[in-house]
């Protein structure tokens, strides 16, 4: 397979994220948005159907389509990330439905961390809420550029006008706040379909896109990097060593940042040795180069003492190999995090004890603005420092969302305590 096919299906393949606070019609959005394009079979509208008529709502209930778990239909609720998978004539789809409960931030924010784009439900009742607005914080940190917002339930407030210009106000000026580069308001009723696959006729005056035009019209393809090089150079994490005939040896891992070409110099961190890649490979063979979010396995001029955990990158604007980062991060664990605590830390395909040596400050949500504090509560966003067993190579995540990421765990029972992002993004105070 040629590398512009493969090109071609990171562009045409659109990630996005379902955020907003609870019972403002997310899953029944991507219920809706589901059915109104035939993505359903004959079973799986039986199955929703069934799980209604169990919980007694009387009609279907499009949240069931997403909503997979038992437990969550029983109780009404997401949980956990639901993803499915759409497909219309002109793109593909990965939905990630991400549960708006504050005890389930952490399920959001990993459902965000590789979207494209955010598709951010409000109820055009009640507005802007404080979960609302977490949500659209966080994913603007995670690196997400671009918001298309659906002012849902305008039915049950008569497809009042006013009160949507207010609600889009509120949205554009906290997207402002927050860097977002590209915003679509939609006014819809998710319940009953208008302006989720087709223009209804309840809303003359609203003369934007659906929300199914606006997902076909928004950039995709970036989340792992940018194809035209742009913001950082190649990285290749290495994820498996792979023992060939004769004693060769390749290294497997997903591509990042920009492409990687055959012929291309990189050097092997944290080594810190300079070689020559001879060979990149898919499955179906050698490729002359691979687009960012693609795997492949390389082979090197040289046979250097390479393992999982190591990167190979271009030698232009290589990554940082350090053992003390500032980091942005998202505390998701019921305990505060505190100076002096001992955790484990998990970048790319490397992972390593680490120890928080300071905590500067919180993000207050309703100001975007930075105050001190010693530790970080459960929800809470925050600046720490971090001091690692062994070296980490990392970029700047406004630079590389995939080597400027990490998350924290737990060593005693491995449950994930927090996601991070290498250095100060950009939506946060400098300084």
């Amino acid at each position: 397979m040629s590398s512009t096919t493969h090109r071609e299906e990171t562009t045409d393949l659109l990630r996005f994220a379902t955020v907003g606070s609870v019972d403002d019609g997310k899953s029944t959005l991507i219920g809706r948005l589901l059915v109104d394009t035939k993505q359903l079979f004959d079973d799986q509208l039986d199955a929703v159907t069934e799980a209604s008529v169990r919980r007694g709502t009387g009609e279907v209930d499009l949240s069931f389509v997403t909503d997979g778990l038992r437990a969550e239909r029983e109780q009404g609720i997401t949980i956990d990330v639901a993803y499915r998978y759409a497909a219309t004539p002109s793109r593909k789809f990965v939905i990630a439905d991400c549960p708006g409960h504050v005890q389930y931030t952490r399920n959001m924010a990993t459902g965000a961390s590789t979207a494209d784009l955010a598709l951010v439900v409000i109820d055009a009742q009640s507005g802007m809420k404080e979960q609302t607005r977490r949500h659209c914080c966080i994913a603007a940190l995670l690196g997400v550029s671009e918001f298309i917002v659906c002012v849902n339930k305008m039915d049950l407030i008569d497809w009042d006008a006013k009160r949507f210009d207010a609600v889009e106000a509120d949205v554009r000026d906290l997207a402002a706040a927050l860097g977002v580069k590209r915003v679509t308001v939609v006014p819809v009723s998710a319940l009953l379909g208008d302006n989720v696959v087709e223009h209804g006729s309840t809303s003359p005056w609203y003369r934007g896109p659906t929300v199914l035009g606006a997902l076909e019209l928004a950039k995709a393809g970036d989340w792992a990097g940018d194809e035209t090089g742009e913001g950082t150079t190649t990285r290749l994490p290495v994820q498996w060593v792979i023992r060939q005939v004769g004693e060769r040896r390749s290294y497997a891992g997903m591509v990042a940042g920009a492409p990687l070409v055959a012929g291309q110099r990189v050097l092997v961190l944290p080594l810190g040795k300079e070689t020559t890649v001879t060979e990149v490979s898919t499955y179906d063979g050698p490729l002359d180069s691979a687009a960012p979010g693609i795997s492949v396995s390389v082979d090197l001029e040289h046979d250097f003492d390479v393992t999982r955990g190591d990167m190979i990158a271009d030698v232009v604007n290589p990554p940082t190999v350090t053992s003390a980062i500032e980091a942005t991060v998202c505390w998701f664990g019921a305990h505060p995090l505190k100076v002096g605590d001992r955790i484990r830390l998990k970048h790319t395909t490397h992972s390593t004890p680490a120890r928080v040596t300071a905590i500067e400050s919180v993000l207050k949500i309703d100001t975007l603005s930075l105050e001190p504090k010693e530790e970080l509560e459960e929800n809470e966003i925050g600046v720490v420092h971090l001091a690692t067993a062994t070296p980490l190579v990392v970029d700047d995540y406004s630079k590389n969302r995939i080597t400027g990421s990490f998350v924290l765990i737990d060593e005693k029972d491995h449950t994930t305590l927090a996601a991070g992002l290498v250095g100060l993004p950009q939506i946060l105070p400098q300084g």
